[in-house]
């Protein structure tokens, strides 16, 4: 595209912008009114409207499941996470670190590139 096709296009839409266009009467009032429409009736108050809320049984039970699992994974973490519980129980901080905690990058061959 060279520089006149450029200036061209650039003026075709400043026209544009200056005149936008218009919005036929009524048509805000009717997308609004159909927006409300589709909308789903809260009910009011109560176990069935909380329920609902949360999604029903399919997002109830991701809920019970993902606690479940933080649960778990607090009380007995995986041997490369820190113990949480047992900091907040005995009052201790994680060990510290050592040689022997960080991480062989060797087997990359990271190594290699250094040298």
């Amino acid at each position: 595209m060279t520089k006149p096709d450029t200036d061209m296009l650039e003026a075709l839409f400043q026209d544009a912008r200056a005149t936008p266009p218009a919005m036929p009467d009524g048509l805000m009032d009717r997308i609004m009114a159909d927006a409300v429409a589709q909308q789903p009736k809260a009910k009011s108050g109560g176990w069935r409207a909380i329920w609902q809320t949360i999604g029903g049984a399919p997002a109830f039970g991701g809920l019970v499941t993902a606690t479940a699992v933080g649960f778990w994974i607090g009380v007995a973490p995986p041997s490369n996470l820190p113990d949480i519980a047992t900091q907040i129980i005995t009052g201790t901080e994680y060990a510290s670190f050592d040689d022997t905690s960080l991480p062989d990058f060797s087997a990359f061959g990271w190594d290699i590139e250094e040298g």
